[in-house]
């Protein structure tokens, strides 16, 4: 099952002389990080790098921002999948120390910025929902109704023409046992749509 994070949470670490400031937070797409991204580069001007990681709709990113390649946004994303995130950016501002880390040291203080945030975090689990339309006699409407709310559907729209026209989600795991009893109150009268 995937997870997504409640609120936003950030953590900072010290390592040798150097600033990490780690943050983790719900983002619907890569247009809206880039968003937070931005921003974190103009509140930060002083920061040496802003990396972050993206897995979001099914894609990710993983940017290193100057780091040595491979040292920063992938073991941030690393971290993300690891947790079975979805949906989520992490991002950590350095502050440069003076102090080089060396290729190891970058990889370990980027894992452990974006898993001390993580640590702090209230992970939600994220419900997959299944977009269902039907058309039935107007005597059924008040059954199906019924059914779908006790399903934990949510009715999307509803429009009365010849039939009365359902349009509702419900969570992908309970579609087709949905299905199935509306067919069956229905007894014949349900015609499904796309």
């Amino acid at each position: 099952m995937a997870y997504s994070i409640a609120v936003p949470v950030c953590s900072e670490l010290l390592i040798k002389k150097s600033r990490f400031i780690g943050c983790v937070q719900a983002v619907p797409d890569r247009a809206a990080a880039q968003a937070i991204v931005a921003a974190l580069r103009a509140e930060h001007p002083g920061a040496a790098h802003v990396c972050w990681a993206l897995l979001a709709g099914g894609h990710s990113a993983a940017v290193d921002d100057g780091e040595p390649g491979g040292t920063a946004g992938r073991p941030m994303l690393d971290v993300l999948r690891h947790q079975d995130l979805e949906g989520v950016l992490a991002t950590v501002v350095r502050y440069y120390g003076g102090v080089r880390l060396g290729a190891g040291g970058l990889v370990r203080a980027y894992t452990d910025s974006v898993a001390q945030a993580l640590k702090s975090a209230r992970k939600i689990p994220l419900v997959r929902l299944r977009t269902l339309l039907c058309a039935v006699p107007y005597a059924l409407e008040g059954v199906f109704r019924r059914e779908i709310d006790a399903a934990g559907g949510a009715l999307l729209s509803v429009q009365h023409g010849e039939q009365v026209e359902l349009s509702f989600s419900v969570a992908e795991g309970e579609a087709e046992a949905l299905m199935a009893r509306l067919n069956e109150a229905g007894q014949g009268r349900v015609s499904w749509r796309g």
